[in-house]
């Protein structure tokens, strides 16, 4: 059974959910940061354990464009909905403003609150550089399945984007432009600094370096913290649908580095390119475990046969 759940609205600015002894687990702002290089977006922060401890990290000196989790798009029809310097082949990252693209939020469809559970439908509308608007997404994110036993508790997040243009939408990263290995792009997480150099692993892989572009339904991190006595564990995974050829648009790959920086990312296009036609619509489901201590792999298992789709 699941934990009780609190949650507050500051309107226009957050959502707020915290446990029934206090410990505020999520924050989620749609109010963007106002500085559009680091292209204005909703995004998770500060996300923290059952036990308080901080998970996601905000605006580090390396990336001020990386916060906590959101939703991207590196290379986006010549435009970046990831924010920050733009991957030129031949010539490197670049400060190119023009091509940062924004994301609005539009309202909240749907903002449900259970006992145990909320449950957001987010309207959004990307926007190129120059305010055209390029498609509608409709967002979801649940919180669920708070459970101090276990000492973990769950976010689903999903996306499903339409094509709002009269052109395709071409959807790469920087490896499609020509960098090796680093095909991000998508929903993406980014730790804090003490998560440098953390330990990552899938259900028959080890090691970042090494799963850097595989796939698979799953991927866990896991560090030991700076400042308090305990180890974090977070488990991204994957709906089904998103890893079945028949119903997904394009296979998705894990981004994922322990170093220099501690980051994962869903990759739906990292090796190639995928187009949306205009007026059409792609959907990935995606869920996020946030638990204590240092998870080994049987415990992950186990832990997700038990949060059915």
């Amino acid at each position: 059974m699941s934990d009780t759940i609190r949650v507050s609205h500051l309107h226009g600015e957050h959502l707020a959910v915290a446990t029934a002894d206090g410990t505020e687990i999520l924050r989620y702002v749609y109010r963007p940061d106002p500085d559009p290089f680091e292209s204005r977006k909703p995004y998770a922060h500060p996300v923290r354990t059952l036990a308080g401890n901080t998970v996601t990290g905000y605006r580090p000196n390396d990336h001020r464009w990386h916060k906590g989790v959101q939703m991207t798009a590196s290379h986006l029809s010549g435009q970046n909905f990831w924010g920050g310097n733009c991957y030129v082949h031949g010539r490197g990252y670049l400060p190119l403003p023009e091509r940062v693209g924004s994301m609005r939020h539009d309202g909240f469809a749907d903002l449900t609150v259970e006992d145990d559970r909320l449950t957001v439908t987010e309207d959004l509308t990307w926007i190129e550089n120059g305010g055209a608007e390029w498609a509608r997404e409709e967002r979801g994110l649940t919180v669920h399945s708070a459970d101090a036993r276990a000492g973990a508790w769950a976010l689903d997040w999903s996306v499903r984007l339409t094509n709002t243009r009269a052109e395709p939408l071409v959807f790469g990263s920087p490896t499609t432009a020509g960098r090796e290995m680093a095909g991000y792009t998508g929903l993406q997480w980014r730790g804090p600094r003490d998560f440098t150099g953390g330990s990552a692993f899938t259900p028959d892989g080890e090691g970042a370096a090494g799963l850097m572009g595989t796939q698979g339904p799953w991927l866990a991190f896991t560090t030991e913290h700076d400042d308090v006595d305990a180890h974090s564990t977070l488990v991204f995974a994957h709906a089904p649908e998103n890893l079945d050829a028949a119903s997904a648009i394009h296979p998705s790959h894990w981004f994922v580095r322990a170093e220099p920086i501690p980051t994962v990312a869903f990759s739906w296009a990292f090796f190639d390119e995928f187009e949306l036609a205009p007026g059409a619509s792609f959907a990935y489901r995606y869920r996020i475990v946030v638990a204590d201590g240092a998870w080994d792999r049987d415990r992950v298992t186990t832990h997700l046969k038990g949060l059915p789709w």
